[in-house]
């Protein structure tokens, strides 16, 4: 064996030691107490990490998934019990209404009455449950007139149940201070000629206390209008039909 050959063998021999000692060199680090707590550290870092985010997003978005193939029976379960709830509900409204009507009915003047709606300016002449006429009415404009500081009028209809505390055919008016502040005119005596008035309030009139009263009119065409000084007017006819369907002592329920 020449030199050469020596040579060559001389230098994989020193290649394989020198792999021989890196690899147990590296084995030797890798399975040293400091180097193998800082991979587990960091491999327990990253799990912790991973379920973390796995955990605040994935699991929302997977809970407002609808199933697939949802059961059946749970379903039909769940209906039929909704459905025995919904009756149960409208049994006992029922049975609310019923008996609310048993009260109505009996809190029910025994004589005829009426209702004023004064939203929509209408009228029901009732007698009991029976309807026996309605038309159209106007009632108060809700206008405030302002004199001075301390004589101002606000036009409205009293709200609540007033009573017919009386009936008077061929009425006379007779005029509060307001009507005349209202046309401009200076207020005259209370004895004072200018304060009757024989023609404004028509053929009849059901006195309802504090001034307020059921007339007639002299503009008609206005009936269904807000536009009264706090009375209820009405048209001839009904006027004339309620005048004697209604009696004194009659209620008259204002909303």
């Amino acid at each position: 064996m020449d030199n050469k050959t020596e040579f060559i063998g001389s230098s994989r021999e020193l290649w394989l030691i020198t792999v021989s000692r890196n690899f147990f060199g590296s084995v030797r680090q890798l399975v040293h107490p400091v180097p193998l707590l800082v991979w587990l550290s960091m491999w327990l870092l990253t799990s912790v990490l991973v379920l973390l985010l796995f955990f605040l997003f994935a699991i929302p978005w997977l809970q407002n998934l609808q199933p697939l193939f949802p059961a059946p029976q749970a379903r039909i379960e769940s209906t039929l019990g909704d459905v025995d709830q919904s009756a149960a509900m409208m049994a006992l409204i029922e049975k609310d209404i019923t008996r609310q009507q048993k009260v109505l009915k009996a809190k029910m003047p025994r004589t005829n009455f009426l209702v004023i709606n004064t939203r929509e300016n209408k009228f029901t002449l009732r007698s009991g449950e029976e309807v026996l006429r309605t038309g159209f009415c106007s009632t108060g404009s809700y206008t405030l007139l302002v004199k001075s500081d301390k004589e101002k009028w606000a036009f409205q209809t009293p709200r609540g149940v007033l009573t017919v505390r009386g009936k008077t055919s061929s009425p006379v008016w007779i005029k509060p201070d307001w009507a005349f502040v209202e046309e401009g005119l200076p207020v005259p005596s209370a004895n004072h000629p200018s304060r009757y008035d024989y023609a404004t309030l028509g053929d009849y009139a059901l006195n309802l206390g504090n001034g307020y009263l059921i007339h007639g009119t002299l503009y008609q065409r206005l009936l269904g209008m807000p536009v009264t000084h706090g009375c209820i007017r009405l048209g001839d006819d009904d006027l004339e039909a309620i005048y004697k369907a209604m009696p004194a002592g009659a209620k008259v329920f204002i909303y």
